[in-house]
């Protein structure tokens, strides 16, 4: 063998032993990810098993679960603290009401809440149905789990299918259910930690809209897990580089990203770079098929918000569409 045979070979062997070797949920956190909104909420009623279980079967990176708190302290799989807007609780519990004409998750016993029936999100003043294409109100039979159900159909499915779909909860009103004496953010961290959910190796990402209460989490409650700070507000577009010192992410309305169009090209605000710049992935919300806007086709949505806004996920109702998308330009 000649020197430089040799000269070669000996850095071909230091090469593969100095390499660093990225683990593979590493790599998974840097790809675009997919996250089924509400479960696959675009063809199930949301926040159910069913929807989670088709979310599950279209190759999703992650299925969120928004979490209220019962009456006895379960965390309780539901969009929002009031329950008259996906349930029969009007018709089951008619005298359970607050004064102001709502029901309230935590009003219930999980027992109570079980006996409840979910259906299509509607209009409690009216009955209508929000979505009018989408699974029709009252049919099949649906019902209210707790967070703990959801894990355990999730790593059930991961261990049968042997996929990593992984877990994207939010504590929702941390301040409300402070008021009425309960801990919600140590409740479901409690719940994460006996999963397997502790740090950012895990299979889960944690989020929240109340900026104090998951800098709480971060900073006096420990937690070592992957937090994304949830946006509404336009001033709150301002404070990324406060949102940095406790969060790994954003999760913003996609509108916040878009400006204006010209000569039929989206123009974007500097909220995704200036994001990057601190270190922070941008998982925008929501996308709908059936709910485009100032989209002329959920394609044209996703090219120019997944594409040319260089975001790093998306929330969307219809998880197929986007895995699809996505695969086809090869993310």
């Amino acid at each position: 063998m000649s020197a430089k045979n040799v000269l070669l070979l000996f850095v071909s062997v230091w090469c593969l032993l100095s390499c660093e070797v990225v683990p593979k949920k590493e790599l998974e956190m840097k790809k675009k990810i997919v996250i089924a909104h509400r479960g696959a909420s675009g063809y199930l009623p949301e926040h159910t098993l069913a929807a989670k279980a088709m979310a599950h079967a279209m190759n999703v990176d992650f299925i969120e679960q928004d979490v209220v708190l019962s009456k006895d302290g379960v965390p309780v799989v539901i969009h929002d603290i009031y329950l008259d807007d996906v349930t029969d609780i009007a018709m089951k519990f008619p005298d359970r009401k607050r004064k102001d004409d709502r029901y309230y998750v935590i009003d219930f016993t999980f027992d109570e809440l079980k006996t409840l029936r979910v259906t299509e999100r509607f209009k409690p003043q009216t009955g209508e149905q929000v979505y009018k294409n989408r699974f029709p109100k009252w049919k099949s039979n649906f019902k209210i789990h707790s967070l703990q159900e959801e894990i355990e159909l999730i790593q059930g499915l991961n261990l049968s299918t042997g996929k990593t779909v992984g877990i994207y909860p939010e504590i929702k009103a941390p301040e409300f259910h402070q008021k009425e004496g309960k801990k919600i953010a140590e409740i479901v961290l409690k719940v994460l930690s006996d999963y397997g959910y502790q740090n950012k190796k895990d299979n889960c990402i944690l989020q929240c809209f109340d900026a104090k209460e998951l800098e709480r989490i971060r900073k006096e409650l420990k937690s070592e897990l992957f937090l994304v700070q949830l946006i509404e507000f336009p001033e709150e577009v301002k404070q990324l580089a406060y949102f940095a010192t406790y969060a790994d992410g954003i999760g913003s309305w996609y509108k916040q990203i878009l400006e204006k169009k010209v000569n039929g090209k989206w123009q974007f605000t500097a909220l995704v770079a200036n994001a990057h710049q601190l270190g922070l992935k941008v998982h925008p919300y929501t996308f709908r098929a059936d709910a485009l806007n100032d989209f002329s086709s959920f394609q044209e949505m996703m090219q120019a918000l997944l594409i040319e806004a260089n975001v790093d996920g998306a929330f969307t109702d219809f998880p197929d569409l986007v895995v699809q998308f996505l695969k086809d330009k090869n993310y």
